[in-house]
Parts: structure tokens; C-alpha cells; sequence
């Protein structure tokens, strides 16, 4: 007689849940739901917004709990848990503020503030509360970002001198934004473009990579200017030169009058590293080799792409706008981080660092001259997934 095997009994491992609250349901908060649906573990408790029609659209569309107070939204939220404030950027520091004061942990739109006594306020808070605090943008920890760290790690240029970094978006005064709408409607901040300025806006993007690349930045030189629109709008082009302490010298162009440009070359003794676009998390990277031919010396017109040798790297939603990029990305690590025991002070650096970056550059006018920076970050690490390449000899 065959005996019958009755196989064990699996349990399913439980998914651990990680709680987050949302403060402001603007524009930019579509994305991080677009983002956030990519995590299953994420828990979100709930979102708050001071207009009452936004947060009733936002909620039910989404399906989220909707809270009459921030108060009572930080109440339900778990002390494990994390705030995205998605709020406009005039309101970063006073919304950071209360949910650090209230013992809870911070992920904020960017800028982190508006001026650096207010960002040193935060940075001193949340230590004091020993609190994890970080701001946006975040991309510098995508597959396009750490691909390029990576062939800058393993000299696939050869050293690196130099980096120009352009984000140019068009000349935006013209373009049809009043017609830009987010998932569930909600207008493009127009207001915060022009009158914030788009280097407060969007120097995080190519910041975060050249500091995550090249170190700190010991010195800014950097002219801006307002080009388009009546007085007092805030600057909307600045050209910036950056000494890293590495000795690498970077450029970063912002600008909403130049032709549409989000290009990346980093210049190293043996060719060009390339990419073409730091708001697709899945951006190619290429190298083009430096050779000569006969008496001209030049970089090769076929580019070798370059890919990680590990295929998973991390999710990205569909395309929405003008981006493809996982807005999640900085609170999936913040609150791995915080679930881990990991010490916050290198992302809270790495965002106080920032912040003093771009507002030299936005602030630099026509005489600002040489201004050294006050504040340095501590080196970053790679994400596990991201090294080393694929296929290069």
C-alpha cells in the first residue's frame, strides 16, 4: 500500500507594511502615485491639503483617505512611517517643520527651503528628534544615474576632468501650459515656475549626480539672469561652473528660454561619457572613445552603450508628461533606512548641501563672483544592484 505524502504546509510571508501620509495633492502628486502603485508594502494612511476641493478629487480618485487637519493626519500615521510634503515650494520649510516638531519622519519636494538659515533649522531639528529628513529629486538613485556613476568608478573615460550639464526646457512663456494638467486635473504650478525660478526647481536633478559622481562642491562661480516675463520674477536662466573636491569642474546651464536640452557629457582622458535625458530613469548611457586619425584627434561618431551587469535594478512607471522617473525612489530608501537602523545624517547632508548649491546659483546675478560653499556632504553609496558593468573590456 502507497503511503500518502501530504506536503508541509506554507505560510505566506507577511508583507510588512510601510506607512506614509501626503501633504499636498497638487501636480506633482500624481506622480508619486504612480510611483507609490509600483510598491505593494506601501501603506498609505493618508493625505491632506488646504484646499478642500483638491483633496476631495485627489482622494477619491485614488483612493485615499482624506484628513481634515495635518494634525490629525500625523496622528494616525505610525512613527516608523513617512511624510511627503508635496506642498508648493514657499511652504517646504513651515510643513517640515511641523512634522519634525511632531516626531515624525520628512520627505519634502524640493527645494528642502528657501534660504539657508531655514534649511540649517530643519537639519538641526531633525537631529535634535533624531529624525530622518530628505528632499527631492531623487533620481540620482535610477538605473541611468548609477550606470554612469559605475563607468565613472571604473574609469571606462579614463579620469575625469570635466562634466557639462544642461536643463533647458524650452521657452516655456510660450508654450501652451495653461492647458498642462496632472492625472486628476490639477494644473501645472505655473505660479511656482516663474516666480520660484526654475533653478530652484531643477538644479536638484543634475546636482544630485555630479555630487553623488565628484564629491562636494567647494566653490560656485555663476551668473543668472530674468530674460522673459515682468519684474519681479525669479531668475530664469543661470550658468554655473562647479569645483568638486575631487578636482572634477562641472557646468550646469538652467534655463525656461533655451531650446529644450537635458543633456549630460563628462569629459575624461580617454573619450565621453553621454546621456541624453536626466528625467528618464532608463536613459541610455554611451561612451564615445577618443582616437586619433591621421593628424585629427576626435571622438569616435558610433557610440558604445554601457549596461549594468545585474538586469534588475528597480521599477519605473509608464511614461507621464515629460518624465519617466519612479518619484519614489528617495522614500523607498528613506524608509528602508529607517526600518534598518541606518544613520540619516548623509541624506539630510546630501540635501542641506544641495540646497546651498542651488541657491548660489539661482541668487548669482551679474556679480556674484567666486562663493565658497559652507556645507559638504559625505560620499553616498552605490545601490547594490548597480555595479559592475556588462561586457566591457
Amino acid at each position: 500500500m502507497t503511503q500518502k505524502v501530504t506536503a508541509p504546509e506554507v505560510k505566506a510571508t507577511p508583507i510588512v507594511r510601510r506607512p506614509i501620509a501626503i501633504i499636498g495633492t497638487g501636480y506633482v502628486a500624481d506622480f508619486y502615485m504612480k510611483s507609490i502603485a509600483l510598491y505593494p508594502e506601501v501603506e498609505i494612511v493618508g493625505a491632506f491639503d488646504l484646499d478642500a476641493d483638491r483633496l476631495k478629487t485627489f482622494c477619491d480618485y485614488w483612493s485615499v483617505k482624506s484628513f481634515a487637519s495635518a494634525t490629525e493626519l500625523l496622528a494616525d500615521l505610525p512613527p516608523q512611517g513617512v511624510v511627503l510634503n508635496l506642498t508648493n515650494p514657499k511652504a517646504h520649510y513651515e510643513v517640515t517643520h511641523s512634522c519634525l516638531s511632531a516626531g515624525r519622519h520628512v520627505y519634502s519636494e524640493k527645494p528642502l527651503a528657501m534660504n539657508m538659515n531655514q534649511a540649517h533649522a530643519l537639519v538641526e531639528l531633525a537631529t535634535a528628534r533624531g529624525l530622518h529628513m530628505g528632499a527631492a529629486p531623487c533620481s540620482y538613485l535610477s538605473q541611468s544615474a548609477q550606470t554612469l556613476w559605475a563607468a565613472v568608478r571604473e574609469e571606462i573615460a579614463g579620469k575625469v576632468r570635466l562634466a557639462y550639464a544642461e536643463i533647458d526646457d524650452g521657452y516655456i512663456r510660450q508654450a501652451p501650459y495653461q492647458h498642462w494638467k496632472s492625472e486628476t486635473g490639477a494644473p501645472w504650478p505655473a505660479e511656482d515656475e516663474f516666480q520660484v525660478g526654475c533653478t530652484m526647481e531643477h538644479a536638484g536633478y543634475y546636482l544630485t549626480w555630479l555630487i553623488q559622481m565628484f564629491g562636494p562642491v567647494r566653490t560656485v562661480v555663476a551668473a543668472s539672469a530674468q530674460l522673459t516675463g515682468d519684474a519681479p520674477a525669479a531668475h530664469d536662466l543661470s550658468i554655473g561652473t562647479l569645483f568638486h573636491a575631487s578636482g572634477v569642474v562641472s557646468r550646469l546651464t538652467c534655463s525656461i528660454i533655451a531650446p529644450h536640452n537635458h543633456e549630460l557629457r563628462i569629459v575624461g582622458d580617454n573619450g565621453v561619457l553621454e546621456l541624453d535625458e536626466c528625467w528618464d530613469n532608463l536613459a541610455k548611457v554611451r561612451f564615445r572613445k577618443r582616437t586619433r586619425i591621421r593628424r585629427r584627434l576626435l571622438e569616435l561618431p558610433i557610440a558604445r552603450r554601457l549596461r549594468l551587469a545585474n538586469k534588475t535594478t528597480h521599477p519605473v512607471p509608464a511614461k507621464g508628461g515629460a518624465a519617466t522617473m519612479n518619484f519614489f525612489l528617495g522614500p523607498d530608501q528613506m524608509l528602508s533606512d529607517i526600518s534598518e537602523g541606518n544613520d540619516p545624517s548623509p541624506t539630510m547632508q546630501m540635501a542641506l548641501h544641495v540646497n546651498e548649491v542651488t541657491l548660489a546659483l539661482q541668487n548669482a546675478g551679474e556679480h556674484s563672483g567666486a562663493v565658497a560653499m559652507q556645507t559638504t556632504c559625505a560620499p553616498t553609496l552605490p545601490q547594490p544592484w548597480a555595479h559592475p558593468l556588462r561586457g566591457i573590456m
